[in-house]
């Protein structure tokens, strides 16, 4: 079975954003090291348009082969005239308001995901699926998720986008790693206790 893994960044506070969703001040510490440490771990975590520029386009696939997020993080590639951000990978788009895909490659969801999600664990092969966000999908899908990695950014929001959207279900996680970087950035890894 496959694990539906939440690979998320999120501010010391637990915000993945600010109150309108944007998470670009976290970018600011990718430096070096970090990301270093991506393209060696989780390479196929960045987006195909700009692994080519960063000179990184001939990286394997590590951890995922299929990634499911929803219409407001797929929106952020379209809005940059891209309709296929992971080419990479098997690709899903979480949308009841997208119509149409405006890529072949590309998948919307629209009804039932959670048993859409289900069937993806349940393949036979391949690697585990990466949950790229964002928070109202996390939660949507919250019973599902298996692991956390969790990048948390030395920034303060005060508010904005939780990890998991409005859900607050209890759940326990076991502790599953810890990597603290240079720059304050430190990146913790969970997984669900079943």
């Amino acid at each position: 079975m496959r694990k539906l893994t939440y690979f998320i960044a999120c501010s010391l506070d637990g915000f993945i954003g600010d109150e309108t969703g944007d998470g670009s001040a976290m970018i600011s510490f990718v430096d070096e090291e970090f990301f270093d440490f991506l393209k060696t771990e989780y390479p196929e975590t960045l987006p195909t348009h700009g692994r080519r520029p960063l000179g990184i386009d001939d990286l394997a696939n590590r951890r995922f082969d299929t990634i499911i997020q929803g219409r407001a993080s797929y929106d952020l590639a379209l809005k940059e005239g891209v309709t296929s951000p992971y080419a990479h990978l098997r690709q899903y788009v979480a949308s009841r308001t997208l119509a149409e895909s405006p890529d072949p490659d590309v998948e919307i969801i629209a009804d039932d995901l959670l048993g859409r999600v289900r069937e993806l664990k349940a393949e036979d092969s391949g690697l585990d699926i990466y949950l790229c966000g964002g928070s109202r999908l996390a939660g949507e899908l919250f019973d599902e998720i298996d692991e956390l990695v969790i990048k948390s950014y030395p920034i303060v929001y005060g508010t904005g986008m939780p990890m998991f959207g409005a859900r607050c279900d209890m759940a326990r996680f076991a502790f599953g790693g810890l990597r603290a970087f240079g720059n304050g950035a430190v990146v913790r890894t969970y997984a669900r206790e079943r």
